[in-house]
């Protein structure tokens, strides 16, 4: 169910911004793996409040290695956006599955990941753009459970999109793995 049949499918969509800036949105591919890998370390930079002096070479090599699996096998769809060659975001959806519930008789879930937009480009569209992609990916593999965590920043986009806080889950975070 997670990407058979879709995973060689290429999007590719020319979108005009409130401002008149023609877009591109395209579907990412294992040719993308530099700049989705760059991307991702941007983005838990920003949303951790992490600077440059922050080493996160490791996570960056772990990223890498999760986009290469799951590109291929199709648990992963990630959106590139450009303005002309220039970048100006991307946003992801990752797939997995838990075990089937009355609500989610499949267990098939989707988590949205690693949105972001260049600070030229803020402020157009272009991550509601994104999500109405990814959403609709995930519909179309008939996933009707989409979760994500929301920086302050993307928090009124993401409620004006529709996605509400969730009350009954709960976390509990292990330091490393101190086996």
């Amino acid at each position: 169910m997670s990407g058979e049949g879709l995973k060689d499918t290429v999007i590719r969509e020319t979108w005009r911004s409130p401002l008149g800036e023609s877009l591109t949105f395209r579907a990412a591919g294992p040719e993308d793996l530099d700049l989705l890998t760059e991307t991702r370390i941007q983005v838990l930079r920003a949303a951790n409040g992490l600077g440059e002096e922050e080493d996160l070479s490791f996570v960056s090599r772990m990223s890498r290695e999760y986009y290469e699996k799951a590109l291929e096998d199709g648990s992963h769809r990630a959106y590139l956006v450009f303005d002309g060659s220039a970048f100006a975001g991307a946003g992801g959806v990752s797939y997995y599955r838990v075990m089937p519930t009355v609500h989610n008789p499949t267990g098939w879930k989707a988590y949205i990941m690693n949105m972001y937009t260049a600070p030229k480009y803020r402020r157009r569209g272009i991550a509601t753009k994104t999500l109405d992609l990814l959403v609709g990916d995930a519909k179309s593999r008939g996933i009707c459970h989409i979760s994500l965590e929301a920086t302050d920043e993307g928090r009124f986009l993401y409620k004006r999109y529709g996605f509400v806080p969730m009350e009954s889950e709960m976390e509990l975070q292990f330091a490393g793995n101190d086996s």
